[in-house]
């Protein structure tokens, strides 16, 4: 098998892009990302990695926003987090300006799958070792909270986690996720950082950011 690794556009016996998997490796190494969906709220936590104590902290972050409406977290590499954010926020601004109106949750998302996408087909490429939940509101004012896998994929979520303890943070979501624990700010913010504790060690360790219909 390890020599259908060499290029990204050869496919293995069984099917596979081996170098598709070892960059969903790569986002598993990353830091815990959960993102909860309420009636009208959106929230994204992320676990901190510690800081150098010379480092800057605002260098380091792991939830950007994307537009006025639209925010995004990620796990995986960061250098390829910071390519698809600057490509990600410039599409936002371009639609503005071509449309007039702020662009769709949904059409970022795509966006962004798209050109991860691409990168899976080409030779002489590697994949983005990213995995991005994005989260805002559409101009109707329905929250949306999509995530993005380096294989180009994308699907839309009530709630969801990547990077680091993935499977046991997302069954921890499942048992216990419901609308009324989400109707608010407060509970959904809590069912993240209680996700999140499933994983990590302690609420000093994590960033959380608190999104609601601006329109």
């Amino acid at each position: 098998m390890a020599r259908y690794d060499r290029a990204i556009t050869v496919f293995s016996p069984d099917g596979q892009l081996l170098q598709v998997q070892y960059a969903q490796e790569a986002v598993r190494k990353g830091s815990a990302v959960v993102g909860i969906r309420g009636p009208d709220v959106i929230v994204l936590a992320v676990e901190r990695r510690t800081v150098p104590k010379l480092q800057e902290e605002r260098t380091e972050k792991k939830i950007v926003a994307l537009d006025e409406h639209m925010i995004l977290a990620f796990a995986g590499l960061r250098a390829d987090a910071r390519v698809l954010i600057t490509r990600a926020q410039t599409e936002c601004q371009s639609y503005r300006l071509t449309v007039e109106d702020p662009a769709s949750v949904e059409y970022i998302s795509r966006y962004l799958a798209e050109m991860k996408q691409q990168f899976t087909q080409c030779n002489g490429r590697r994949p983005f070792g990213i995995s991005c939940l994005i989260g805002g509101f559409d101009y109707d004012g329905r929250p949306h909270l999509f995530q993005t896998e380096p294989s180009g994929i994308y699907y839309e979520w009530k709630a969801t986690s990547t990077g680091r303890g993935e499977k046991t943070t997302r069954e921890f979501l499942e048992k216990n996720y419901s609308l009324p624990k989400v109707s608010s700010g407060r509970g959904a913010v809590t069912l993240a950082i209680k996700a999140l504790l499933e994983v990590c060690s302690g609420p000093r360790n994590f960033d959380v950011s608190f999104a609601n219909y601006l329109f």
